[in-house]
């Protein structure tokens, strides 16, 4: 998918720790999601979704992807889904996903510098992300990243997810610091908006999955390329200062 390539913000972000999200921030995992997705409407005599379709459909985590899914593939609305077929759904899409979890999945660009140079900053990092919390650890193993976090919190790891500002809130508190100095990166309004109910400042990158909406429309305080750049914008706040 191509995007614009944005200017990286002048603010300078004083910080003592960055949280981020998973997927469409760390790694590109629309191919895995798809392909679930893609399963599960096959057990159902459903025709396939476009990936780039799927693309569209993620936001809020797997239980709303897999209304959506359904609700595009019969022509309805994702509301006019039954509570008790969405849950039968999800556990289907739970376990094609498990099944094939990591093939299809990348890296994206910058990403490995930039958590490099994050850690070389001596900040605290947390991964916050709305997916079910069993896939969290094991997708951030097999890309050979889960040693750069202090924090993985998954969509069971608390009571409220994005966009609620709770996770971050959680997250402030557990690096003992205010929210205002834990930067949030994401890639969709829904870390946007915790981040601003939070008190959080916000960086958005351009290449993920914001619900097939153009990420110059959120409110946040900048996007930068890659998370690469994300460290251009942060002079690091000793937790103790």
């Amino acid at each position: 998918m191509s995007v614009t390539a944005p200017s990286v913000p002048a603010r300078t972000f004083e910080v003592s720790a960055v949280a981020l999200d998973l997927d469409g921030t760390l790694l590109d995992t629309v191919h895995d999601l798809a392909v679930a997705v893609n399963a599960l409407l096959a057990e159902w005599e459903l025709a396939p979704l476009p990936v780039d379709r799927v693309r569209a459909l993620v936001g809020k985590g797997m239980a709303n992807l897999v209304r959506r899914a359904l609700g595009e593939a019969r022509g309805v609305s994702p509301e006019a889904i039954e509570a008790d077929e969405a849950a039968e759904a999800l556990a289907l899409y739970q376990r094609h996903y498990h099944a094939i979890l990591g093939q299809h999945t990348r890296i994206f660009d910058g990403v490995r510098d930039g958590l490099a140079r994050l850690a070389a900053m001596h900040l605290p990092l947390a991964v916050i992300t709305n997916k079910a919390s069993r896939f969290v650890r094991p997708h951030l193993v097999q890309a050979g990243m889960l040693d750069y976090f202090q924090l993985v919190l998954g969509a069971e790891d608390h009571p409220t997810k994005k966009p609620h500002p709770g996770p971050l809130l959680h997250a402030a508190q557990v690096f003992g610091i205010a929210p205002a100095r834990l930067l949030m990166v994401g890639d969709s309004v829904n870390d946007a908006q915790a981040a601003r109910a939070a008190g959080c400042p916000v960086l958005i990158v351009p290449y993920g999955y914001n619900e097939g909406e153009p990420v110059q429309t959120i409110d946040a305080d900048g996007i930068v390329p890659s998370l690469r750049a994300v460290a251009e914008c942060i002079r690091p706040v000793t937790i103790s200062s």
